[in-house]
């Protein structure tokens, strides 16, 4: 009878909702972020689908990195789009509520999209490897199939591997809180306000950032230190010059990333001291990469900057 009585107490308990409060300390006041956050997101959005449209008309862009840089931007609006809409209605709206399924898939499409922008940033590393390191071989290795299966193997990848983080969360036993101190659907927001044991969520939030991006940090760095020393052995200042900026654009993204990485790492462990930095880091994180992206290529890239004209060229006739 007390077992019976305990379990639909239990029942009883469980919340249908979470509410996310907004960014911890500064909620009277944190309507005024929404501006500078909706235009990085408008940023995002329109350069993205700029770059999407220029490397499909122009067909000189019609090669291995400029298509690995359209995946990319579709990654980039992705990841945006999966948090943007929701931080601007808490701010605006003070849309602060947020169902379980709905909590669940943010959680799944941020832990995804972030993967695979790690996922890619590594093929492209892996691309300029073969281009400045084995030229000669270069077009009979990275053809039209390889960039689609190399992009199909990390949506695979990234896909499934990521598919337990919301899993997980969704077993757990959430019976009392249901504020979680964040804009978003954080992963481990969400399962410290648990009833139950979270050690197995905690596992493998850590083992799914050491496998996936950690792996890819480390191939990338390798890539780029192979690059490096292949490019110092060339004879020609010129050569070395061109090789170098071949890859500039790429390494100052990669190196933007993957400190952004470190650094949320780093102050997540202060979380309890300043608990707004690491949580404003971790939106900005999520917001500015996509922004920058395709702004680095089109300022540094020159058949980028040729195309993005061509295409503006052509809107102009047409508008006359």
């Amino acid at each position: 009878m007390d077992t019976s009585t305990s379990a639909t107490n239990s029942t009883s308990l469980q919340i249908s909702h979470f509410i996310l409060t907004g960014l911890p300390g500064i909620h009277e006041w944190q309507h005024w972020l929404s501006l500078p956050l909706a235009l990085l997101y408008l940023l995002t959005l329109c350069a993205n689908i700029l770059i999407m449209v220029t490397i499909q008309r122009e067909p000189m862009l019609h090669e291995p990195m400029y298509h690995f840089l359209g995946v990319l931007a579709v990654v980039d609006i992705g990841l945006a789009t999966t948090i943007m809409p929701k931080i601007l209605a808490i701010f605006w709206f003070d849309a602060n509520a947020i169902s379980l399924p709905e909590c669940f898939a943010q959680i799944y499409a941020i832990h995804s999209f972030f993967c695979m922008e790690s996922g890619i940033f590594l093929c492209m590393a892996v691309d300029r490897y073969i281009a400045i390191c084995h030229p000669l071989q270069y077009p009979s290795i990275v053809t039209e199939a390889f960039v689609l299966k190399a992009t199909g193997f990390m949506m695979l990848r990234n896909g499934l591997l990521t598919i337990p983080v919301p899993v997980l969360a969704a077993q757990r036993n959430y019976c009392s809180r249901n504020e979680i101190d964040h804009c978003l659907c954080s992963n481990l927001g969400v399962i410290s306000l648990a009833c139950d044991d979270i050690t197995v969520n905690k596992f493998y939030q850590l083992m799914l950032a050491w496998i996936l991006v950690g792996s890819d940090m480390v191939l990338v760095f390798s890539s780029y230190a192979l690059i490096l020393h292949s490019v110092l052995r060339l004879n020609s200042a010129e050569a070395t010059s061109k090789a170098l900026n071949t890859c500039s654009s790429h390494l100052i993204l990669i190196l933007f990333f993957y400190t952004g990485i470190i650094v949320l790492s780093v102050t997540h462990l202060a979380k309890k001291k300043m608990p707004l930095i690491p949580i404003l880091l971790n939106v900005l994180h999520n917001v500015i990469p996509p922004a920058l992206n395709p702004m680095v290529y089109a300022f540094r890239t020159h058949e980028l900057r040729l195309g993005f004209q061509r295409l503006l060229a052509l809107g102009e006739k047409l508008a006359n």
